[in-house]
């Protein structure tokens, strides 16, 4: 260990002998941290990031107080550490930096007119889609989703980035139909993907509830979304989201005001959110 009037010498030249150079560093290295944090945050990886402070503030300890190892040692730590967790996510930095270009490109060409007929339209195609899927008693499980979905989920179906409209949403869910027991997720404007499947919840809910709803139930409890349920039985529609004490509340017999007053509130969000992405 090294001794404490080394230590301070070191730690009082470090402040003496301030260097623009030092304050680059600082800046880069603070750049980094703030990147690898965010893509942990926005692919569902929180739990992580206790983690990666915790192992650089160890280093950094080391480095501090342990002898022989410089400041060299604690930067190649740091680089390989950021390095081995951004690897992690390559696809979704990767669809990041191409998607970027292309959402800033829609933003300035869309009016805010446009931009509310737009989600208009998303709105009334998916409330018809849904009524007509529970008037023929045909079971769907549709997720509205407010972030970064999981990876695990989203792969577990078929990727489609399409255009909302009554009739796709309808086709997927026909009886037979290939991704028809399977969830669709939608994200904003597009139905990312389709004949995902979703962790069920372990909670005890009444025996009404079969493998669609819990379905349902489950995803939100892992993911910041909300589900809408049409039951195969009875074609009774529910919704399910994520209250902020951390309970899922659950509403049945949704009418057809009721599922538009639903997605209006999540394009409120999804725009509210866009506008601070912006």
């Amino acid at each position: 260990m090294r001794p404490t009037a080394e230590i301070w010498d070191s730690m009082k030249s470090f402040f003496t002998q301030f260097q623009w150079v030092t304050i680059l560093e600082l800046v880069l290295f603070f750049v980094v941290i703030y990147f690898v944090m965010r893509t942990l945050y926005e692919n569902n990886a929180k739990r992580f990031i206790p983690v990666y402070l915790f192992l650089i503030l160890c280093m950094g300890t080391v480095t501090v107080f342990a002898e022989g190892i410089g400041a060299v040692w604690f930067f190649l730590f740091f680089s390989l550490l950021s390095l081995f967790f951004l690897f992690l996510f390559t696809t979704e930095i990767k669809r990041g930096i191409y998607n970027a270009g292309k959402t800033v490109q829609h933003r300035v060409a869309s009016s805010p007119d446009k931009q509310t007929h737009h989600t208009e339209e998303c709105i009334n195609a998916i409330t018809k889609a849904v009524f007509n899927l529970s008037k023929s008693n045909t079971g769907a499980l549709i997720v509205l989703s407010n972030s970064t979905m999981p990876r695990d989920i989203i792969e577990s179906g078929v990727l489609l980035n399409a255009a909302i409209s009554s009739q796709l949403i309808e086709g997927i869910f026909v009886p037979k139909a290939p991704l028809h027991d399977g969830a669709m997720l939608i994200s904003g404007d597009k139905i990312m993907a389709a004949g995902c499947f979703l962790p069920l919840t372990q909670k005890v809910f009444p025996n009404d509830y079969g493998t669609r709803h819990r379905a349902g139930i489950g995803v939100t409890e892992v993911a910041d979304v909300s589900t809408i349920i049409v039951s195969e039985e009875t074609g009774i529609i529910s919704y399910a989201q994520k209250k902020k004490d951390q309970d899922v509340q659950i509403t049945r017999y949704i009418d057809s005001m009721g599922l538009k007053r639903i997605l209006k509130d999540y394009y409120s969000k999804e725009l509210n959110m866009e506008g601070k992405k912006s």
